[in-house]
């Protein structure tokens, strides 16, 4: 355990001030304990992470720190000041760290049995993009898929709101043009969520290979891209609502889908929250 270089402080705020587009291979910024913890649970390599030196007092962070150095990570220990430096938020919870993990490929995330693809095209609030995968994971979605358009789902901002679930769920980045086709290849259903206008959401069959379509916060899915697709879905609203949070719109979607299959394998009703 060591203090930090100033190369090693400079690599945390580049990471913090730009967004990665292109390649498969990703630098991802951790920012708090808890992302760290599931990193190292879920088999995602930390490469390096910083430590305000009071958080140490802590025996689950000091366990934490020593587990990273045994791991291999270069393990700094750092001042307030400098801590504040590295981190992308204004009040750091005192951890902050590096990881790496590699997007899916488009073929890879459409891949295996009965798949449950959430398609997110302009989102741009990486919270809402991270809360989706959370929600995703959580109701056994299979994959999720990134248009350029959409925020980075591998972002500091996004991880911290999938809370973990984009360190386990396959996540891809790729143009819808592609993913449509890519779906059509695979016999997988796309379904547009329309704010009106729809299938009700409570009679449609989401049982069969089906991918969810989201557009952006505000607009929604672009007119040519709704009537690209045959199926449309619509969550019932009272008649004053025009519309809810992608985010919050995606989980009503996705527990419908998993209410289904799991009353189609005789699972429980529904998942642990966590």
């Amino acid at each position: 355990m060591t203090g930090a270089p100033h190369s090693s402080v400079k690599r945390y705020r580049d990471l913090a001030r730009t967004s990665q587009k292109d390649g498969l291979e990703r630098e991802m910024l951790l920012d708090g304990p808890h992302l760290l913890f599931e990193a190292r649970k879920s088999g995602v390599k930390v490469e390096s992470a910083a430590f305000e030196h009071h958080v140490l007092d802590d025996p689950s962070l000091r366990a934490l720190a020593q587990a990273l150095v045994v791991d291999g990570a270069d393990v700094l220990i750092v001042s307030r000041k400098t801590l504040e430096s590295m981190s992308p938020v204004k009040t750091p919870t005192g951890v902050v760290g590096i990881a790496r993990r590699s997007l899916s490929s488009l073929d890879g995330a459409l891949d295996g049995p009965s798949p449950l693809i959430v398609v997110a095209h302009d989102v741009q609030d990486p919270g809402n993009v991270g809360g989706i995968m959370r929600s995703a994971e959580a109701a056994g979605a299979t994959a999720f898929i990134a248009t350029p358009s959409t925020a980075d789902p591998l972002g500091w901002k996004a991880l911290r709101g999938s809370m973990g679930s984009a360190f386990r769920l396959p996540v891809a980045r790729a143009g819808f043009t592609e993913t449509l086709a890519a779906l059509e290849r695979r016999r997988i259903a796309p379904a547009a969520l329309v704010p009106r206008g729809g299938e009700p959401l409570f009679s449609i069959d989401l049982r069969a290979p089906t991918a969810l379509i989201l557009g952006g916060e505000g607009p929604g899915l672009p007119p040519d891209i709704v009537k690209a697709i045959e199926r449309r879905v619509s969550i019932p609203m009272a008649p004053a609502v025009d519309s809810l949070n992608v985010g919050v719109a995606a989980a009503l979607v996705l527990y419908e889908a998993f209410r289904q299959r799991s009353s189609r394998q005789g699972q429980s009703p529904a998942p642990p929250i966590r």
